[in-house]
């Protein structure tokens, strides 16, 4: 059964009307289990990453500004949210939610999931666009430091580029970055990614799902990877109010089942992470995220 790794201080004391839909986190736990798509035994609280993990990626500065509580104005609103104490907890068990996915498929094969994570525009100094310490870069260098994995691959599907693990993970050969993404979307200043795929505005199903397979096979081919570390943004959806692309729930349910079963021929234990999702109507995020999670489960039988 699939693996899931969740913690209640995914929800943050946000000011009323803020656009972030903080919501979601909740109703997918909630819908995830009572569909069935995860055992109440398979949904674990997620522990904090280390110091030690953030410190592979991020300068020690910003990791204390961050616990202390003395991030600037300014970098307040470059992440999107205002500092709170649960706004360090979140962070470090969103990390730690990715970590423990990455072990759980390292040890067990499969998939297993973060029910949030995905927050690939932090970078090494500073957070951006609702990102505070990088998931998936900490995660992809953990492994590797508990000597679980010499070489990661993070698939990026979301609408929007990986610019902060691009500029993380900048020259290390050892973790290929994939990101696919809108050309003219945030950032507007684009990292160098190991494999970057820009979408035109208004791109629809077909088109996407080509050039998502296309890229998500070079990468695979180019990583050599022990680990696949996927992240499944709902934000490519027609209806999401930041993805400017056309792209159908039933687009981006065949994207899922493009990417594992792509990881599947490559022989790769998947850890997934849900990333981006800003539709008007909070259910149709979490209908996308549940897709995912059902091809997770497909993916572990």
């Amino acid at each position: 059964m699939l693996k899931a790794f969740y913690s209640d201080t995914f929800v943050l004391p946000l000011p009323a009307h803020h656009r972030f839909p903080m919501a979601k986190y909740r109703l997918l736990y909630e819908r995830a289990l009572g569909e069935g798509v995860v055992l109440a035994e398979d949904m674990t609280t997620a522990e904090p990453a280390a110091r030690e993990d953030l410190a592979r990626c991020h300068d020690d500065d910003y990791i204390t500004r961050v616990f202390s509580g003395t991030l600037s104005e300014r970098e307040q609103r470059r992440i999107g949210f205002p500092w709170s104490p649960e706004l360090a907890r979140r962070s470090v068990r969103t990390v730690g939610a990715t970590l423990m996915a990455c072990r759980q498929v390292l040890a067990h094969g499969g998939a297993a999931v973060n029910l949030a994570g995905g927050t690939h525009h932090a970078c090494s100094d500073h957070g951006e666009g609702y990102c505070v310490f990088n998931d998936a870069a900490v995660a992809a260098r953990a492994m590797q430091a508990e000597g679980r994995a010499k070489r990661v691959v993070i698939l990026d599907l979301d609408v929007h580029q990986g610019n902060g693990t691009a500029q993380i993970l900048q020259g290390d050969s050892s973790i290929f970055t994939f990101s696919i993404h809108g050309a003219k979307n945030f950032p507007f200043h684009k990292e160098r990614s190991s494999l970057d795929i820009e979408l035109p505005d208004d791109t629809g199903d077909e088109l996407y799902l080509a050039l998502a397979e296309e890229g998500t096979r070079r990468a695979l081919s180019a990583a050599g990877a022990d680990l696949a570390i996927y992240l499944a943004g709902a934000d490519p959806f027609e209806k999401d109010r930041l993805g400017r692309m056309k792209v159908s729930k039933a687009g981006l349910a065949q994207r899922d089942a493009l990417v594992f079963g792509l990881c599947r021929e490559a022989g790769l234990p998947v850890a997934v992470a849900m990333a981006g999702g800003y539709a008007p109507d909070v259910n149709d995020i979490v209908d996308i995220h549940l897709q995912t999670l059902r091809e997770a489960a497909r993916y572990g039988a």
